[in-house]
């Protein structure tokens, strides 16, 4: 049965994502930090059918993501499909910088994703075939946000070093870049936006795009 891990598995897009993949028939594994938070994710999965795996963990804990990653592995095999979409967005500015602040969101927005990728895509790279996505976002840098615009700079440049160095090796590496605040019932529905993750999914080899900018 094919399967998809969901990294950063909330209850907006991450949620999304995971009962559109869940819809195709795919065994799911959600992760993120808190259980509460997974187990109303899983609720909602559930219902469109496939298996459902919640798995806590935190992307800036090495050890326990790890763990994390290898008990996905183990309840799905090796994914065919990963999104990571784990992101620490709050307002900072060029002004008043705080290094331990912009430290820890660039380990959950950049690190935590070369981590997930880094675990698991040798194996998927192994078998020839899988997909790794990306939540990206902010395509105008703001100063309001830096240490997001920041990290978000800095995982498109990690989707480009992934598809280097693995889409030759049949891997689909992408992001998908929203453009503005995700809500249900607006431009940026994360149903709407989760369709282009099953898109970039399902796409033949030598259609591959890289990234997908959703603007609502």
């Amino acid at each position: 049965m094919p399967g998809a891990v969901i990294v950063g598995a909330g209850p907006g897009l991450g949620s999304a994502v995971a009962r559109r993949f869940a819809r195709e028939g795919m065994d799911v594994a959600l992760v993120a930090r808190k259980v509460k938070t997974l187990e109303a994710v899983a609720a909602g999965v559930a219902t469109h059918g496939g298996n459902v795996a919640t798995i806590p963990a935190d992307t800036t804990n090495e050890k326990t993501f790890s763990w994390g990653l290898d008990k996905a592995t183990g309840e799905l095999g090796v994914p065919d499909v990963v999104v990571y979409n784990a992101a620490l967005v709050r307002p900072d500015t060029l002004t008043e910088p705080s290094r331990r602040g912009h430290l820890e969101a660039w380990s959950v927005n950049v690190v935590g994703a070369l981590l997930t990728a880094s675990h698991l895509l040798p194996a998927m790279a192994e078998r020839g075939t899988g997909s790794f996505l990306v939540t990206g976002g902010m395509p105008k840098p703001k100063p309001a946000y830096t240490s997001l615009s920041l990290g978000k700079a800095g995982v498109r440049t990690l989707v480009e070093l992934l598809a280097e160095e693995y889409g030759p090796q049949g891997i689909h590496a992408a992001s998908v870049t929203v453009a503005g605040p995700i809500a249900a019932g607006t431009a940026f529905d994360p149903d709407d936006i989760a369709e282009h993750y099953w898109r970039l999914h399902t796409q033949p080899p030598g259609r591959w795009e890289r990234e997908v900018v959703f603007s609502g």
